[in-house]
């Protein structure tokens, strides 16, 4: 199959992993040779249940028997994008009420960028250094890496970039800015949170400008860091946030939220002003419907938290200087690229999936299914602490 894979499909590295999957049941990926392999990535951060979660499964079946796709999105209404949205305007803080279901983070964040201009008149936007929003021309623009997107220019223009954390620039945020987007947590850059308040006073300057405060939360949303979205851990709301990757189930799914009075401006002027043909499809929305109920009507943002001290509790060795993130957004950093490239691969030869970020090198990437178990963590970190033992004594 690895042969038909790499001749036939798309790549996006030189060097893909290349596991041929059988099948995933729980916290494990079965290959076809029968090893299983413990999960600490969740599809990378995308199967916040695990793997063939039974009330997934059953709400993605249940629509099965009743109808697929039926409309282009936005024009009949369909019951599980009506619950789900619905649902999910219960559980934001005002004035966050009205839901654009689309099909990726990316295209999320496409239509939260176009809401800030439609809804400012302004064309100006700002993003941060080492940022990761997606990889369409779009997203592309308000990536903070120049070395990723260089080749690709000309993007969109009009943006402009501060650094992360760092309260002077945010004066960069104007009456000429339609909007500032940030991860809440920033994930390719190595899990930094904020801090110092810092999202509460680019909340306070968007304010005071009249631009837009756009969150992205593809990554810390559903539950990974305790909370439903990351935001709610730092006491502020934003304009829009936009979601993806974990809201799924592990089906693909992106979407983004604002109040009613600036998400009705997409309609007129012009109309359609985003539009999406697979958006709010009705089994994926089925299966969004399931996951946010499982997460909120179970203890599993509560256990996230828990099970956040248990893996720092673990992972104490020499060549861990660091652990960063929240909840299960977590990063073990080491002290370089190659060491963590090694014990990456090593840990897969013996059965547990780790992954790397976009751009901190040194960063090994934990972030397993909120349904995880302490044991199976304690497995995952014990095969860890014995590749690196084996890294370190062959030094």
């Amino acid at each position: 199959m690895n042969s038909d894979f790499l001749k036939y499909q798309a790549q996006t590295s030189p060097y893909p992993l290349g596991m041929e999957v059988s099948h995933a049941v729980g916290s494990y990926i079965y290959d076809t040779n029968s090893k299983k392999y413990l999960d600490f990535v969740a599809g990378v951060s995308a199967c916040t249940l695990g793997h063939q979660h039974p009330r997934v499964n059953q709400a993605i079946k249940d629509q099965l028997d009743k109808y697929s796709h039926v409309m282009v999105y936005g024009e009949y209404s369909q019951s599980p994008a009506v619950q789900y949205c619905k649902l999910l305007a219960s559980l934001l803080p005002v004035p966050l009420d009205k839901t654009y279901l689309v099909n990726s983070g990316t295209e999320a964040i496409e239509g939260a960028l176009k809401l800030a201009r439609r809804t400012t008149g302004r064309s100006q936007l700002i993003s941060c250094h080492n940022a990761y929003h997606g990889n369409t021309m779009g997203s592309m623009s308000v990536m903070g890496f120049e070395e990723r997107k260089q080749i690709f220019r000309p993007l969109i223009p009009d943006v402009d970039f501060i650094t992360f954390n760092n309260e002077d620039d945010l004066q960069k945020i104007t009456t000429k800015t339609a909007g500032i987007i940030l991860e809440t947590i920033q994930g390719g850059a190595g899990f930094i949170q904020p801090h110092n308040d810092f999202l509460k006073k680019v909340r306070q300057r968007c304010t005071e400008v009249g631009a837009m405060m756009i969150l992205d939360e593809i990554q810390p949303g559903f539950g990974r860091t305790g909370k439903l979205f990351g935001f709610q851990n730092y006491d502020v709301v934003p304009d829009i946030v936009v979601m993806g990757k974990g809201m799924g189930g592990g089906m693909p799914v992106g979407a983004f939220t604002a109040s009613s009075a600036m998400m009705d401006l997409l309609s007129h002027d012009p109309k359609l002003g985003h539009i999406t043909t697979f958006g709010g499809h009705p089994v994926i929305a089925s299966a969004c419907l399931a996951t946010l109920q499982e997460i909120t009507e179970t203890n599993l943002m509560a256990e996230v938290m828990q099970k956040e001290k248990l893996f720092r509790s673990l992972l104490v060795h020499p060549l861990i200087v660091d652990i960063r993130g929240k909840g299960l957004m977590l990063a073990a950093m080491t002290k370089s690229a190659d060491i963590t490239n090694e014990v990456i691969l090593k840990c897969q030869d013996k059965g547990l999936i780790l992954f790397w970020l976009l751009f901190e090198g040194c960063a090994i990437r934990i972030t397993p299914p909120l349904t995880i178990s302490e044991e199976e963590i304690r497995e995952g970190c014990g095969i860890i602490l014995e590749v690196m033992d084996e890294i370190l004594n062959k030094n």
